[in-house]
Formats: C-alpha cells, sequence, structure tokens
C-alpha cells in the first residue's frame, strides 16, 4: 500500500532542496556583493543571475505551504516556536528584490541599495539556518502546541548553523560567478571560493559534531549499530567531494565547481535526512502523527502532479536559454 505521508514527506524536502540549491547561489552573490567593485563587476554579478533568481523562490512558496497543507499540526508549532527568525527571512528577502530592481531604477541612490541587497541577503541567509538550527535542538511541545518562549529559537547552535549557512551560500555565489563570468570577476570568484570552501568544511564539521549531542535519537543513529555502518560514510563522501572541489576551483572545467559545492550541500541535507527522520518537528512529532487527513493528501497531490513537473519544466528551460557566460552586453 502506498503510503502518502510519506510521498508528502519527501515532496516537501525535494522542495526545500530546491529552493537552497536554486536560490542559495544568488543569496551568495549577495552576501559577496561588497568584495565586487563598484561598476562593472557588481553589474555583472547581478545580471548573471537577473533571469533566474525570482524564479528560484518558487520552491519556498511550495516547501511552505506544503507544511501547510499536508502537515497542518507541525505547521501549528513551528511557526508559533519559529516567528522571529522566519519574519526576519522574509524582511530580508523583500528588502533584497526591492534593492534589485531599484538599484537600476534609481541611479542616484544606487549606493543604499546595493547596501540593502547585501543585508537582505545576509539576513535572509543567516535566519534559515537560524530556524535549520532551532527545528533541530528541539522545539517544546505540550499536547498539540507550542510551550516554548518567544526567544527559545536564539542559542549558540542555532547562530552556529546560521553562520554555516551563510558561508555556504557565500561559497555557492562565488563557485556560480566562476561558471558564469570572465575577466577580472572571474578571478575575484576564484580567490574567494577555497578560503569559503575552508570555512565551510570548518562549519560543517562544528555542526556535525555538535548536533548528535542535542537529542539521543541523534546519537543513537550516528554512533550506534547498525546505523553506525552508513553514517561512517558521511565523513568520507564529504572529505572526498571537499578535495575534488578544491581542485576544480584552482583549474578546470569552470561548471565543475558550482556542480561540486551543490554536492557538500546535498550530503549535508542527507545527513540532516538521517538525523531527523521520520519527525517532522524533531523529537516531538512524526509526519504521521502531523499529517492531514488522506484524502486532503490525495486531492493535494494531484496538483503537485500537475505543477511540479510545469515548475520543473520551466525552470530548466530558463537555466537552459541563459546557460552562456555574462558581459556588460548581457548573456552570450
Amino acid at each position: 500500500m502506498i503510503d502518502l505521508t510519506i510521498i508528502w514527506a519527501f515532496i516537501i524536502a525535494f522542495a526545500v532542496s530546491a529552493y537552497v540549491v536554486m536560490d542559495g547561489f544568488d543569496l551568495g552573490i549577495g552576501i559577496l556583493f561588497p568584495r565586487f567593485k563598484v561598476g562593472r563587476e557588481r553589474d555583472m554579478a547581478m545580471n548573471s543571475i537577473a533571469p533566474v533568481w525570482d524564479g528560484n523562490e518558487t520552491w519556498l512558496v511550495m516547501g511552505g505551504g506544503g507544511l501547510l497543507a499536508a502537515f497542518p499540526l507541525a505547521y501549528a508549532i513551528v511557526l508559533p516556536a519559529l516567528y522571529a527568525p522566519l519574519i526576519a527571512m522574509l524582511l530580508g528577502l523583500v528588502f533584497r528584490g526591492v534593492a534589485f530592481e531599484f538599484r537600476w531604477r534609481d541611479p542616484a541612490h544606487r549606493h543604499f541599495w546595493d547596501v540593502s541587497f547585501c543585508a537582505g541577503s545576509i539576513i535572509a541567509a543567516l535566519s534559515q539556518g537560524i530556524v535549520l538550527g532551532a527545528l533541530l535542538q528541539g522545539i517544546a511541545v505540550e499536547g498539540r502546541a507550542y510551550a516554548g518562549g518567544w526567544w527559545d529559537w536564539l542559542t549558540p547552535f542555532s547562530l552556529a548553523t546560521g553562520a554555516s549557512v551563510v558561508v555556504g551560500y557565500a561559497l555557492l555565489g562565488a563557485s556560480w560567478l566562476i561558471w558564469k563570468t570572465d575577466g577580472p570577476l572571474h578571478e575575484q570568484a576564484r580567490r574567494m571560493a577555497r578560503p569559503l570552501l575552508l570555512g565551510l568544511l570548518l562549519a560543517i564539521a562544528l555542526v556535525s559534531a555538535w548536533t548528535p549531542f542535542l537529542e539521543a535519537q541523534y546519537y543513537r543513529r550516528w554512533f550506534e549499530w547498525p546505523g553506525v555502518l552508513a553514517a561512517a560514510q558521511m565523513p568520507l563522501m564529504v572529505t572526498v567531494v571537499a578535495i575534488f572541489t578544491w581542485r576544480a576551483i584552482g583549474k578546470g572545467r569552470d561548471w565543475l565547481p558550482f556542480l561540486l559545492a551543490l554536492a557538500l550541500f546535498g550530503l549535508t541535507m542527507i545527513g540532516l535526512g538521517i538525523s531527523i527522520w521520520p519527525d517532522v518537528v524533531p523529537g516531538a512529532v512524526t509526519i504521521w502523527e502531523a499529517a492531514a487527513p488522506e484524502r486532503s493528501q490525495v486531492f493535494m497531490l494531484i496538483g503537485a502532479g500537475i505543477l511540479i513537473p510545469i515548475i520543473l519544466a520551466y525552470t530548466v528551460w530558463a537555466y537552459w536559454v541563459f546557460r552562456g557566460k555574462i558581459d556588460e552586453a548581457g548573456y552570450h
């Protein structure tokens, strides 16, 4: 028998992963923006993401909407616990989007819009990492409601995961520019990418060493038999991918550093799945306890079956059309 709850869990996980993959690099460019020279370099960096940045956030809407529709109990618990970082994330995305458009239309205040673009990107990335950390460290639940306080999300661990996401997105942004640009901006991106890779590896090591001691189930998943057999392969795979990424940044095909940086993110998301499965609120609520009625899941699955292929199709088409490198005149 098909378990619709598991299907919906994977749909939401896919939507969140797609958002991280597709919006991470353009947030990363915003994070790195002050490192680019005013004028040609900043214009090229923004032009490289102009055709795709807005559509990338479709997956964030789908992930949040899917959580509300498919797992309403989880939505009702998680939102009150994380109102502050989620509101900060949305405001960051709003400021960033407004700045993206207005820096071209209001050149007299371009410096202000550049600062807004950078600040919005950092706030959005930091908030997303804090949300992840707050979920991993656990949310106080009594019965079917959030039982904690307004500031429970703010801990050293959540700040560490927030900083880790900022560094990771910056690496994605630098590797995207290696792929999509030439000239001084391309070389600047190569120079930034290796320190960012080292920073991300340190962040992965810190968070990975910290996580098993947050919840007993995390420790069992990673260190007890037989789960340790699979878990032990993760550090090895991260190390191998990191070595290839380091080498690719120095030379080789320009698209390879970006692909390998995405692979690092993919491995961290697999590690996250190993830790929390099958909970949707770690340590408190499983996906089956939080799931909507079966008829609702079937109805939504029909819509998702139609819309997801359409979204994927126009996304692939957009990236295919703008597949070349960027210069002052645009893509070529």
